[in-house]
């Protein structure tokens, strides 16, 4: 779909391509006829964070319940969703599991915790065990540990196969996705009005920003949020590209610095057959420097420019997050520093048995004005407009159920004041919901 300079007009307008724009893309044509337009600046969905991610279908064990309950519950429901769609459209579906290793008895109190969280955010008890180090032998002989948790639940599968699937759900539903059209202006008035950069317009009644690391951008073009500002981190893995045997499931060790959103690094079992270990968190200037450090110039001065201008420079007289960052970018240009830190509890591993990079991706995570990190996602409204900001992991595993109740939300605020008209659909939307 293509557009000349003339005005077009639709009735619902979603920027962002990735798995969280197409699955609510998917919700409001299942529900509604109405025009409805996916807005995308690469050539298919599905081109970064969605695809660009470890695969794995997480149990929310490291999910505050008091203080991110939604998401937490989104991720246990979404599991379910996604084997449905992933048995009835035979796509990857690996159920192996995940420990979460202890390596001494304070890291084995989190574990407890993590147990807890894991039952209140709606896991069964006979889903998650806690083992202590004979019982991990005897289920991984390779892997060396005071005690872990065992999670049943979690699943490899490939993300960005069930984007595009659910892409596909929505097309025949009459969703257009508009590809290669990069946003550079927003206009709010009694519509939103879209400015791309080959200056076609498109208008819409509602918009929905959902453009991962680029949607603060978004929302403060409309002056949204204008006290908060992000920060980008390259996760990057190295591969096994043959069958890796010493390590049957998902290994992931606790997390050692908890006022970071940061994971350990871990070893992973992919829905292909390869051994992926990683990540580390290395601070970059854009949500698609892929490689390096920086982007084109004029993106990476502004970035340095809102950093020491804004609420990040804060962090930047954190000697915890200034550790972090050295210790981050050491695992980014030295293999070996990345594979022992997996040694700790893998002792077996070899780093010439990881001979090529992996995928990187990007989380973007946003400041708050006291420069800490915001846990949680952020929904802002605007006339017509619906934000949605800091959606990061286990974002993947709960888009699902989560974007079902984006459109729970935008009914209830009456940005939705149409007949629905459902069709049959692979989810249940009330089920969902309830």
């Amino acid at each position: 779909m293509g557009l000349n300079m003339t005005l077009e007009k639709c009735d619902v307008a979603i920027v962002g391509g990735g798995i969280l724009g197409t699955t609510i893309s998917y919700w409001l044509s299942a529900l509604y006829d109405l025009k409805i337009c996916v807005i995308e600046k690469e050539r298919d969905v599905a081109m970064h964070t969605s695809s660009r991610n470890t695969g794995l279908v997480h149990s929310p064990l490291h999910i505050d319940p008091k203080k991110n309950n939604v998401i937490a519950r989104c991720a246990y429901v979404g599991r379910d969703w996604w084997h449905a769609l992933a048995k009835k459209r035979s796509l990857p579906w690996k159920e192996i599991g995940k420990l979460e290793v202890a390596l001494d008895e304070k890291q084995h109190k989190t574990l407890e915790k993590f147990q807890k969280w894991g039952v209140e955010n709606g896991m069964s008890e006979n889903e998650l065990e806690i083992m202590d180090s004979k019982q991990v032998s005897q289920m991984e002989p390779n892997v060396k540990c005071h005690s872990a948790i065992f999670s049943k639940r979690d699943v490899s599968t490939d993300y960005g196969i069930l984007t595009k699937q659910v892409m596909m759900e929505s097309q025949k539903n009459g969703t257009k996705f508009l590809f290669d059209h990069n946003v550079v202006n927003v206009e709010e008035n009694s519509e939103v009005k879209l400015t791309f950069t080959d200056n076609s317009i498109l208008t819409s009644k509602l918009l929905i920003n959902c453009a991962a690391g680029h949607s603060l951008d978004i929302a403060k073009k409309l002056g949204l949020a204008n006290e908060y500002a992000h920060l980008f981190f390259r996760g990057e893995y190295w591969v096994n590209g043959n069958q890796y045997d010493s390590v049957k499931t998902n290994i992931y060790s606790v997390p050692t610095n908890s006022q970071f959103p940061f994971l350990n690094p871990h070893l992973i079992k992919r829905a292909n057959g390869e051994t992926h270990v990683g990540p580390n968190a290395a601070l970059v200037s854009g949500p698609e420097v892929y490689q390096g450090s920086t982007s084109d110039l004029s993106s990476t001065i502004s970035e340095i420019l809102e950093i020491f201008h804004g609420s990040p420079r804060k962090l930047f007289f954190n000697r915890a997050f200034l550790s972090m960052v050295k210790k981050e970018w050491l695992s980014s240009i030295s293999k070996t520093a990345m594979i022992n830190r997996v040694k700790k509890f893998v002792p077996s591993i070899r780093s010439k048995s990881f001979s090529k990079r992996g995928v990187a991706g990007i989380r973007a995570n946003i400041i708050t004005p006291e420069g800490t990190f915001l846990p949680e996602v952020m929904e802002l409204k605007g006339n017509h407009s619906f934000h949605i900001i800091n959606y990061n992991s286990p974002g993947a595993t709960g888009a699902a159920a989560y974007s079902a109740l984006v459109v729970k939300k935008l009914q209830d605020a009456g940005f939705l004041d149409y007949t629905q008209k459902p069709k049959n659909t692979i989810w249940n939307f009330e089920e969902i919901i309830n």
